[in-house]
Order: structure tokens, then C-alpha cells, then sequence
């Protein structure tokens, strides 16, 4: 799975946000100026051909919707990003935060009793 372009992000949000969508009902979500319909077409043709998002047949139209979740998304992209700039490490992931002051030792304590308490039951 590859990572989402900005646009991409954008149309998937939509899907995730508001469920399935003909191209018409995800164009009038946009701000003017609005994207031309056979350009969102063509981008939502390609999120479809990349696994992203399926359709069901209305007659001569389709109505597209989101083949994975967001959650589903977002951890994949973590785990691409941890192995990409962190050589598949996730303690220098971690550390990296820290040092970056991103998150801090007591959060860190709280996400070991999370994790504790979850192994636990």
C-alpha cells in the first residue's frame, strides 16, 4: 500500500467522513473552485485501481466507497515511516520523539501501564 499524495488524502477523508459517495455528491464537497467532475473521476478511479476505495453499479453510474478504514491507513503509514526513516526500529522511533521533546518521560510511563495493563488481561 502506498502512501496517499495530498489530494489523495483529501478524497479518502471525504469517503471516511461521510461514507459512500457518487463522484457528483464528493464534488460538491469541495470549496469553490470546485475540482473538475473527470478530473475527481480519474482520481477516484486510480484510489480504486490502487485498492483503496471499490464501487456498486447504479445503472451507468457508480457509487464509490472506502475499502479500508482510517485506522487501517494511519498504521500502515506508521509502519512504513518506522521502517523507511527509523530502519524498521521502533525504539529509535521512540527515541527520536523524545529527544525531539515530542512526547515526554511521563508519557511514556503512562504508554508502559497501558500497555502492561493490556498483556495483562
Amino acid at each position: 500500500m502506498k502512501r496517499l499524495t495530498k489530494k489523495e488524502e483529501v478524497i479518502m477523508n471525504h469517503f471516511w467522513d461521510k461514507g459512500p459517495l457518487f463522484v457528483r455528491e464528493l464534488r460538491e464537497l469541495y470549496s469553490d473552485p470546485k475540482p473538475h467532475f473527470s478530473t475527481l473521476s480519474t482520481q477516484v478511479r486510480m484510489l480504486e485501481e490502487e485498492g483503496y476505495i471499490d464501487h456498486k453499479s447504479y445503472g451507468p453510474t457508480y457509487q464509490y466507497f472506502a475499502k479500508i478504514t482510517r485506522d487501517q491507513y494511519n498504521q500502515h503509514s506508521l509502519i512504513g515511516i518506522i521502517d523507511k526513516y527509523f530502519n524498521n526500529s521502533y525504539l529509535s522511533a521512540v527515541s527520536a520523539l523524545v529527544k525531539e521533546e515530542k512526547i515526554t518521560i511521563q508519557e511514556l510511563k503512562e504508554l508502559i501501564e497501558i500497555v502492561e495493563g493490556g498483556i495483562k488481561k
